[in-house]
């Protein structure tokens, strides 16, 4: 059976340090060191239509497939992918990054392990381990250890140790597999005990560590599947050292075919710091929660004159130049592929609120270690009155367009918010003088922005200022609290919004012609925006029907990229994506039923 051409059926392991992108046969496609925006030595996903692990990869091939069946040990980051031949043989092959708490802190080492075993029969099985480097520009060269194979690439040294004949994994010759067989991928140091020893116990401390994790979470009655996978994928999509949330694992999937639509999103996004801060806190996530915010606010307090860029690099770099390489096809061939990202110079103001908006939760909750004090409470009122500033100035807008600018709905909406936030924040700290300017500041901007979102022809809010189109940012106006769902204004705007964007239960962002032309996707967090829209004006049975239709899209282990394609349900755009997880999360949340009423 063939591996067919790429897709974005994959599952992901990591342990916040590094992560891998595996496909369904147990091929290991993507994956990049030392950290997830380092150089992809495993790239297969981006080479073109020849799929599996044929460059740049690392596969088991099992001979005469016929079926091959994959999931996640239950509640954990753990995966097993079972491959079946025509002659009853079987293999399972186990994969994993370590990670657990070990001498008073968290082991997550630069590290892939890998068990391949047999389970049936006489298994018949070649090894093809491929690493790249330099995006792919050229095969890693190899050192043979006595047992290990050693490769640097971007300026680290690793090494392969396995307790399989090193001779049949560099000549890629056929085996029969009649023993498991361990692949440990990681630093370039030795190992003390042998490799099955080792897995066998790294196994069995992440198992412990994923369980005990996903037993702290405050999780919906309903969908709790599903929420847990979207959470244990949203802490793999962290960056632990410096608490950055990575917009996505991958870069230059395209969001729909041959769009020149490839963008890298291994990246940290300010946008989604309030819609990440939230879905964590919700559910109970409290250390990600805070160590993401200070994230946050070192990026913020690094800023120079006040202003902040969209997005940042993991250890808040400010300089990610884009470019495009020659050494990588493309996924299915579809290049461009990019490096570095250009939206990070882009003037996008609803940064301003976003920051605010995250930073708040420093303020009110007590089961944080580190609460917000003076000196981040003066960072923010400079970030206030750097919204107050620019809300009413063009900018490239949410959807970061590249070619216009203009006084976009949201992005105005959003500084709103941050500086209506500032004066809770005061009002809270028991300074009442401070929270009424803010309160009269934030109320004058809140009435020029319903004033010039509203259009009185189209009887909606529409999606930038004297413009004439919606996107799906209009969904999300109560919920930063500037006009209550109630109002009929964001009422008729739901139903406009439904009519014009609407594709089944999926939502485009917009349908308007921008630098490449119309959107030819849906952008999958829009339909979980539509589903809390729907609940938050009292349409709850149809925002359930619609949540359930939108959880047909997850992939076979419960995953969702950045866009699906209505017609053929197929997902596109960069994966997995850690805005759509968390619409997934906080739609699931809103619309459960409490544990208190079926329990």
């Amino acid at each position: 059976m063939s591996a067919g051409r790429p897709s974005l059926d994959l599952a992901v392991v990591g342990n916040c340090q590094v992560a891998a992108l595996i496909d369904r046969q147990a091929n290991v496609v993507w994956m990049c060191l030392p950290r997830p925006d380092g150089d992809p030595v495993f790239s297969a996903l981006l080479t073109g239509e020849g799929g599996g692990a044929a460059r740049g990869g690392f596969a088991v091939d099992l001979a005469d497939l016929v079926r091959f069946e994959q999931h996640y040990e239950r509640n954990t980051a753990i995966l097993r992918t079972e491959l079946h031949d025509r002659h009853g043989g079987s293999v399972r092959i186990t994969d994993f990054c370590p990670r657990y708490r070990h001498l008073g802190r968290m082991f997550r080492p630069m590290m892939l392990v890998r068990i391949v075993e047999p389970l049936e029969g006489r298994p018949v099985v070649r090894l093809r381990l491929r690493p790249n480097r330099g995006c792919g520009a050229e095969t890693a060269p190899v050192r043979v250890g006595s047992h290990h194979l050693s490769y640097s690439a971007a300026g680290i040294d690793y090494r392969l140790t396995t307790d399989a004949s090193l001779a049949l994994l560099q000549e890629e010759r056929a085996q029969v597999l009649d023993r498991a067989q361990v692949f440990v991928l990681g630093p370039d140091e030795s190992i003390a005990e042998s490799p099955g020893v080792l897995a066998q116990t790294l196994l069995h401390e992440t198992r412990a560590y994923w369980i005990d994790w996903v037993r702290t979470l405050a999780l919906p009655f309903e969908w709790q599947a599903q929420v847990i996978r979207a959470a244990i994928t949203l802490k793999l999509c962290t960056y632990e050292d410096t608490g950055a949330v990575l917009a996505a694992l991958t870069t230059s999937i395209p969001e729909s075919p041959d769009s020149g639509r490839n963008w890298d999103y291994r990246y940290c996004w300010l946008r989604d710091a309030y819609f990440v801060a939230r879905a964590l806190n919700s559910l109970g996530a409290t250390r990600t929660t805070e160590a993401y915010l200070h994230f946050i606010e070192g990026a913020a307090t690094a800023s120079a004159g006040g202003e902040l860029q969209p997005l940042y690099g993991l250890s808040g770099e400010t300089q990610l130049p884009e470019s495009c390489v020659d050494t990588l096809p493309g996924y299915r061939g579809m290049g461009p592929v990019r490096i570095g990202n250009q939206a990070a110079l882009q003037t996008q103001h609803d940064v301003y609120g976003a920051v605010i908006l995250a930073a708040t939760q420093l303020f009110f909750d007590e089961r944080l270690v580190r609460s917000g004090d003076a000196a981040l409470l003066s960072l923010l009122e400079r970030i206030g009155e750097r919204a107050a500033a620019v809300y009413a100035l063009p900018d490239a807008g949410p959807w970061e367009f590249r070619a216009e600018q203009h006084v976009h709905t949201y992005s105005a909406a959003m500084s709103w918010a941050g500086c209506a936030r500032l004066g809770r924040i005061w009002r809270h700290l028991g300074r009442h003088d401070m929270a009424e300017k803010w309160r009269q500041r934030s109320e004058a901007m809140r009435r020029q922005v319903l004033a010039t979102a509203w259009s009185e022809r189209r009887q909606s809010f529409v999606a930038r200022a004297g413009g004439d189109d919606l996107d799906a940012t209009l969904l999300l106006l109560p919920e930063l609290g500037i006009l209550p769902s109630a109002d009929p204004r964001f009422v008729a705007t739901v139903h406009a919004v439904e009519r014009e964007l609407s594709a089944g239960p999926l939502l485009y962002r917009y349908r308007h012609t921008d630098d490449f032309g119309a959107p030819k996707t849906a952008f999958t967090v829009c339909a979980f925006w539509f589903v809390d829209a729907l609940c938050a004006i009292g349409e709850v049975d149809r925002a359930r029907e619609r949540f359930e239709s939108l959880l047909r899209y997850c992939n076979h282990v419960g995953l969702l990229s950045e866009d699906i394609d209505p017609q053929s349900a197929e997902l596109w755009g960069n994966f997995p994506q850690t805005y759509s997880l968390v619409g997934l999360i906080n739609s699931a949340l809103r619309l459960s039923r409490p544990w208190h009423a079926v329990v």
